[in-house]
């Protein structure tokens, strides 16, 4: 799949591809299954891609669905706990529920093959559908040595007060507006497009990782879904994130402490946000920039190739140590099934 359209390899769904490779070289890797804790399938459902180089996941359920019946048929390892010590990497908009939109990714739910599988995702929303209990949420990618050519010299000042690249509204797929990031990237360009404060625009300039690092606050605000690749950028490069998505639910939180390096601003508030951000005191801000200097945060954020300690792949393999020892739930008596193949949306069920 990589082969058809490398493209894959770069954009901010990759993730799946970089652990398939990382764990191919790891030291905790087993090639015996009799003593494996965990079991890895990677399926590349990312790799569907538009002519403009944005996964399409509408194909992507049927690709799980017959890489799982594929496994199970020919080794005893899902089936003995219909994936309940297995681990996808799903790092789709709204994860596993494979769709772009919102609202028809709640309609359509995780899908329902995986749902004794640990889901490792870039989506979190607390009590959210396509949020299942005990996934693993992650950063999404970022190219760490595209990233590392950007640098610009230590001590350069910090002259941009509010930074922002991206989309305010979505006309291709939301030409009435006010549902693409319900409504809070609209606001931020209505209230703030003349504040001399807001460096913020739709264009993506060739300094843009230069901006970054001479911003003190970056804005990261939902878009279709919670997440942001911003999250990483603004972590990478020192930039205070300004996090806009309610009831977002942060990656390695217990690696990254999202409260003390970042702001967060209610959806509804972004019309203040001028006099939220300015009423921080500048002893608050230095805090955090001391915070965010701090090479093991930033490691944290990244996939790099070869992996390195603390990395994502690290942060990953922490939270799936963390859930061992299996319980003895996990595994099925002889005959038992809790899966139902049938289930989920008729296109689904088609071979792929």
């Amino acid at each position: 799949m990589v082969a058809k359209d490398s493209r894959c390899l770069s954009h901010m769904f990759a993730a799946e591809i970089f652990m398939h490779r990382f764990l191919l070289s790891s030291a905790i890797r087993t090639l015996n299954p009799e003593v494996a804790d965990w079991f890895y399938t990677p399926v590349y459902t990312t790799c569907d891609l538009t002519p403009w180089g944005h996964p399409l996941p509408f194909k992507s359920p049927r690709i799980m669905r017959s890489a799982i019946q594929f496994i199970s048929n020919r080794w005893p390892y899902w089936n003995r706990t219909e994936g309940a010590d297995h681990f996808f990497v799903v790092p789709h908009d709204f994860g596993a529920c494979f769709h772009y939109q919102e609202e028809k990714a709640i309609e359509r739910g995780v899908l329902p093959l995986l749902r004794r599988a640990t889901l490792v995702q870039t989506f979190g929303q607390k009590d959210h559908v396509c949020l299942k209990e005990g996934s693993i949420t992650i950063p999404p990618y970022a190219p760490p040595q595209k990233m590392k050519t950007h640098l610009v010299p230590p001590g350069t000042p910090r002259s941009i007060f509010v930074y922002f690249r991206g989309l305010f509204y979505d006309t291709a797929n939301d030409p009435e507006g006010g549902y693409y990031a319900r409504g809070a990237r609209a606001s931020v360009w209505e209230n703030f497009k003349n504040n001399p404060l807001f460096d913020i625009s739709t264009d993506h300039p060739p300094t843009y990782y230069e901006d970054m690092q001479r911003a003190v606050f970056c804005l990261c605000p939902l878009g279709w879904a919670p997440w942001s690749p911003r999250l990483v950028e603004a972590v990478v490069f020192g930039c205070i994130p300004v996090i806009i998505a309610d009831d977002i639910v942060l990656p390695f939180a217990d690696a990254i402490p999202w409260e003390e390096i970042g702001v967060f601003v209610a959806e509804d508030d972004v019309p203040r946000l001028d006099t939220i951000l300015t009423s921080i005191p500048m002893e608050v801000i230095l805090r955090k920039q001391r915070l965010l200097a701090n090479p093991s945060m930033k490691q944290a954020m990244l996939f790099p190739q070869p992996a390195q300690a603390g990395d994502a792949f690290h942060q990953i393999l922490n939270g799936l140590a963390r859930k061992l020892p299996h319980g003895e739930d996990v595994f099925l008596k002889p005959g038992q099934k809790v899966l139902n193949w049938t289930e989920g949306p008729r296109g689904d069920l088609k071979p792929w």
